[in-house]
C-alpha cells in the first residue's frame, strides 16, 4: 500500500456507514479492473472464504456476495426460502423486524409476527409457544436492530427453534451485528445470516452479503414453486459464487470489482491480523460499557431496557427533558462528531443513536471514543445551558 491518508474529517459513528481505515479506503480505489481478470478472480473467492470465518461457518455453508445493500438479504431470504403461502414468523424488536416482515409478505409469505415491547426483545418462552402452536417454515429475527440498539439472543433463538420445531429455518438480520457481535453460526445452528458491507464488516456501503447453510440450500433446491424474484435468485447467482471459489470466473450480473477489493482488504485485516476475532469482539463490548456508562453518568437514559437487551455495537439514548435533537446533535457535529437521529417510526423524536463498531473501537491509538464521550459531555452541557434545563 501507498502512503494515502484520507483527507480530515468529521467523525462518523452512526451505526452505519462506520469509519473505514486508509487501507481499505485505498484498496477501493483500485484501478478499473475486469471482472473476469485472472487477477480479480481469487480476491473475489477469498471473499467468499473469509466470510465464513467471520461467523465460524465451514466450508459447506453457501456465501452470497451480491451488489445490493443489506435490505437485498431479505428479498433473497424470501425469494428463494419461502413460497407463496407458507407460513413465517418474525420475532419483532424494531423498525427493521417490521420491514422484514413487509418483504415476505410482498413475496407471498404469511407472516405471523412476535412484536418486542419496546427497548426489549422477544422472550423465548414466547417463541416456544408460537412454535408449538403452529408450524412455520422459517423464523426470522434481527440480531441488533439499528432503529433501538436492542440485541436479540442469536444463541437462545436457535436452540429453541432446534428443539421446538426442528425443521423450521432460521434467518439472522445481522446487518448491525456482524463483526461486532459473536456468531457461532454452525454451533449455533444458524441457516441463514444476512449482512452489509457498512458496519461491523468495515467497508463502503454497496455489498449485499449473505451465507446460507447446508440445510437452507437443500430447502431452496427441494422448492416447489419457481423462484420469485429475478436478481435476486440464487438459481442465477449459485454458479457464479461456485465458480469464483473454485478459481474461475461465470457471469450473470456485473459484481462491484472495487468493493470486492476493498472487501477483501477489510476482511484481511479482520482473520489474518491481531486482534483476534474473539478479542475483537471483546473490544467491542467494552468500547460499549464506556459509552453507556459515561452515558448514564449524564443522566442519559438508554432505549434497552435490561443491559441483555443491549447491543455492543452501537448504543441508543434518550434526549434529556426538555432537550431535542436540534438542540444536541448540531453542536455534537461542530465538535466534529457525527450521531444519529433516532429511526422508530413511534418513538424517533426522542432518542438519538451512537455508533461504535469497526476502527473506532479496534484501533484504541485513534481515540475515536474518547473523542465522542467528550463531545458529549460539552454538548449537553451547552444544550442544557442554552435551553435553562
Amino acid at each position: 500500500m501507498s502512503a494515502f491518508k484520507q483527507e480530515p474529517h468529521k467523525l462518523l459513528v452512526i451505526p452505519g456507514p462506520i469509519e473505514v481505515t486508509d487501507e481499505v479506503l485505498y484498496a477501493n480505489a483500485h484501478p478499473s479492473m475486469s471482472h473476469v481478470s485472472p487477477d480479480f478472480i481469487p480476491v473475489f473467492g477469498d471473499c467468499i472464504r473469509m466470510i465464513r470465518e467471520v461467523l465460524f461457518a465451514g466450508p459447506q455453508t453457501q456465501p452470497f456476495i451480491i451488489s445490493g445493500s443489506g435490505t437485498l438479504g431479505w428479498d433473497q431470504v424470501s425469494a428463494n426460502l419461502v413460497e407463496p403461502g407458507e407460513s413465517v414468523l418474525v420475532l419483532n424488536s424494531g423498525y427493521f423486524g417490521d420491514s422484514f416482515a413487509d418483504c415476505l409478505r410482498t413475496y407471498g409469505a404469511v407472516v405471523d409476527e412476535l412484536r418486542a415491547p419496546f427497548g426489549t426483545a422477544v422472550e423465548l418462552s414466547s417463541l416456544e409457544v408460537a412454535l408449538k402452536s403452529k408450524k412455520y417454515k422459517l423464523v426470522a429475527f434481527t440480531h441488533v436492530d439499528t432503529s433501538t440498539g436492542v440485541l436479540s439472543d442469536a444463541k437462545g433463538i436457535a436452540e429453541v427453534v432446534k428443539s421446538a420445531s426442528p425443521d423450521t429455518l432460521v434467518a439472522l438480520d445481522g446487518v448491525c451485528s456482524v463483526a461486532s457481535e459473536e456468531i457461532q453460526m454452525d454451533a449455533w445452528g444458524i441457516d441463514v445470516v444476512l449482512t452489509a458491507s457498512q458496519k461491523g464488516l468495515g467497508v463502503p456501503p454497496g455489498l449485499s452479503i449473505l451465507v446460507a447453510s447446508e440445510k437452507a440450500m437443500k430447502v431452496f433446491e427441494g422448492r416447489k414453486s419457481a423462484v420469485t424474484s429475478y436478481y435476486a435468485s440464487w438459481k442465477k447467482w449459485l454458479p457464479i459464487m461456485r465458480a469464483y471459489e473454485s478459481g474461475s470466473a461465470a457471469y450473470f450480473a456485473t459484481p462491484p470489482v472495487n468493493l470486492i477489493y476493498a472487501f477483501h482488504a477489510s476482511l484481511s485485516i479482520i482473520t489474518k491480523r491481531s486482534p483476534s476475532l474473539q478479542e475483537r469482539f471483546a473490544l467491542h463490548r467494552e468500547a460499549s460499557a464506556r459509552v453507556k456508562k459515561a452515558a448514564e453518568e449524564l443522566g442519559l437514559r438508554q432505549l434497552a431496557l435490561d443491559p441483555k437487551f443491549a447491543a455492543n455495537g452501537m448504543t441508543a439514548l434518550y434526549f434529556p427533558d426538555g432537550l431535542v435533537a436540534s438542540d444536541l446533535l448540531p453542536r455534537l457535529g461542530k465538535r466534529d462528531v457525527i450521531v444519529a437521529a433516532g429511526l422508530h417510526k413511534d418513538n424517533k423524536e426522542k432518542y438519538f443513536r451512537i455508533g461504535h463498531m469497526g476502527v473506532s473501537v479496534v484501533d484504541k491509538t485513534r481515540g475515536d471514543i474518547d473523542k465522542v464521550i467528550a463531545a458529549l459531555k460539552e454538548s449537553l452541557a451547552e444544550a442544557k445551558a442554552s435551553k435553562n434545563v
